[in-house]
């Protein structure tokens, strides 16, 4: 490996996880040449939404799982410390030691190719089933992770999305929320959701995306009405503990999953709002489809029209070399 030039390989591969309205909230350092460290953006949380930051560790964990895919591609070996540690802040939440490792295998390498053509899809599906053999390999990308992955029937999906699109509801009721949202929304930054992104004013209802309370925050992202798929493909991400630890765990099994669905075509968005509004509230876990910790709620399928790329902060505000030693930085 040359550190400098794999350093920013990887952080750029990191940086392209999916966060919650692509709020972005991490931040990269170097620890004497063959650390990296990630810790938490906390002036990107989103309060009002996340009370817990279970969001915010979740798309940390993601990029987390970019930066050790990354590092494999590049011939490394990342050795992981997941928060807490006694020695550093809150905000710390993993180190990752950088050793020589061995060449990475097809499916490393696989995954890694896919990080660049990941993409949140709001728009439509075709309604085309997804092959057993893909949703086998979702579910043991997630449990390699330790993670579960469950695809709901359809009557388990006909019901989580009558439940969010309540949850949209209130969320669109709250005026925190609102304010909170426009701060992320079609706002021309780095960062947040652009405008072109967001979902299409759906032909009926419950829709397959989040809408409501988008609408509610920025009406001008209203636009003509388009009919989704009819049977989506909704799935649940879950893990056995609910610990901010357990959200970092989830957020890499969840970027695993989306990349080993964006290595077969498949596309995905989330419905995070009943999850939202549990944390805001919160309530006890709700009792669908199961007794784990329902972490992620996605909605999966084949893209109907090409998606929407989205904003990135520039490598200067993510990546700290000041702790980079002298004769790595000479490497």
């Amino acid at each position: 490996m040359t550190l400098n030039r794999d350093i920013e390989r990887i952080v750029r591969a990191a940086c392209a996880a999916p966060s919650v309205h692509n709020s972005q909230p991490w931040q990269f350092a170097v620890d004497h040449g063959d650390i990296l460290q990630l810790s938490a953006a906390v002036d990107r949380a989103l309060w009002v939404c996340d009370p817990s930051a279970r969001l915010l560790y979740m798309s940390c964990g993601a990029a987390l799982l970019n930066a050790r895919l990354a590092i494999r591609a590049a011939g490394g070996q990342p050795d992981l410390w997941l928060l807490p540690h006694p020695d550093y802040s809150f905000e710390v939440l993993a180190r990752i030691r950088i050793s020589p490792g061995t060449p990475a295998s097809p499916e490393e390498r696989e995954l890694h190719d896919a990080i660049p053509r990941r993409r949140t899809n709001r728009g439509p599906c075709t309604g085309k089933p997804i092959p057993e053999s893909v949703t086998a390999a979702m579910r043991e990308a997630a449990r390699s992770e330790g993670a579960g992955l469950r695809l709901l029937d359809r009557d388990q999906t006909e019901s989580v999305l009558a439940a969010s699109a309540e949850a949209s509801d209130e969320l669109a009721a709250n005026g925190e929320h609102r304010q909170e949202l426009r701060r992320w929304i079609g706002t021309g930054r780095n960062d947040g959701i652009p405008l072109a992104a967001l979902p299409h004013q759906p032909a009926s209802e419950p829709a397959p995306v989040r809408t409501r309370d988008y609408f509610a925050a920025v009406p001008r992202a209203r636009g003509p009405k388009v009919r989704y798929e009819r049977f989506p493909h909704v799935a649940v991400l879950t893990t056995a503990e609910d610990e901010p630890r357990d959200w970092l765990v989830a957020g890499q099994a969840l970027q695993r999953v989306l990349l080993t669905a964006t290595a077969s075509g498949i596309s995905a968005s989330f419905l995070c709002q009943l999850l939202e509004l549990r944390d805001m509230r919160e309530d006890d876990p709700p009792h669908w489809p199961g007794p784990a910790n329902q972490q992620m709620i996605i909605r999966l399928g084949y893209a109907a029209e090409p998606t929407v790329s989205m904003p990135r902060r520039p490598l200067a505000d993510v990546l700290d070399w000041r702790n980079l030693a002298p004769t790595a930085q000479a490497s």
